[in-house]
């Protein structure tokens, strides 16, 4: 038995030769791409921080947030942080039924989130707030967009290791890649939890206020 399982985490380590850190070469890559994207994403906040008070002109944010709406999208998104770690473990269980299942929710989830950003956008949009209004709308609309094409590139991301799973394509041992994926996926959504936080819920000064 010892034997048997010590031949399989030669395997393992076969398909994922490690470094010296002792991580595989694709895990360190991926951590190394989210810290890069930790500081794209941490200049864009501090961009939005810096200029969302100095509009001159409306509509500013307090004219069209809808706080109660953005919450519900925000818990969406969230929960589905949940389901993928349900993915992870069916993966990791070699359940490629529930696997398959906890995937497709996650995108559904992704989905719904990114849908609700858009019919946002098109309220704000509605409101007087394009893009060129004022310097909270273009630091805004340049931010949560950023944000909602990282969750789209994940949804895309999730669908396709379904799309593989369905073509036998995945290794008989999933859940690698499957945590490659899951890793992107909390890191979009921890990084909403601060945007939510520092756009929505702080308060904005407006001019004269």
């Amino acid at each position: 038995m010892a034997d048997v399982a010590i031949a399989h985490g030669e395997g393992h380590a076969a398909d994922h030769p490690e470094t010296t850190t002792g991580l595989p070469h694709t895990k360190l890559a991926m951590w190394i791409f989210l810290a890069s994207e930790c500081m794209l994403f941490g200049a864009l906040i501090t961009t939005y921080v810096l200029y969302r008070g100095r509009s001159e002109e409306g509509p500013f944010p307090a004219d069209v947030f809808d706080i109660p709406y953005t919450s519900v999208s925000s818990f969406v998104l969230l929960a589905s942080s949940l389901t993928m770690v349900l993915a992870l473990s069916a993966a990791q269980e070699r359940d490629t039924g529930r696997m398959r299942l906890w995937l497709l929710t996650t995108a559904l989830l992704g989905t719904t989130f990114v849908g609700g950003q858009v019919y946002e956008f098109t309220a704000f949009y509605d409101e007087g707030l394009r893009l060129s209004t004022n310097l909270f709308s273009t630091t805004f609309y340049v931010l949560t967009g950023f944000h909602g094409v990282h969750v789209t590139v994940g949804v895309l991301m999730l669908l396709s290791l379904v799309g593989l799973s369905s073509a036998r394509r995945l290794p008989a041992d999933p859940s690698f890649p499957i945590e490659m994926v899951g890793l992107y996926w909390h890191f979009v959504d921890i990084v909403w939890i601060v945007i939510f936080t520092v756009v929505y819920l702080v308060p904005t000064p407006t001019p004269g206020g």
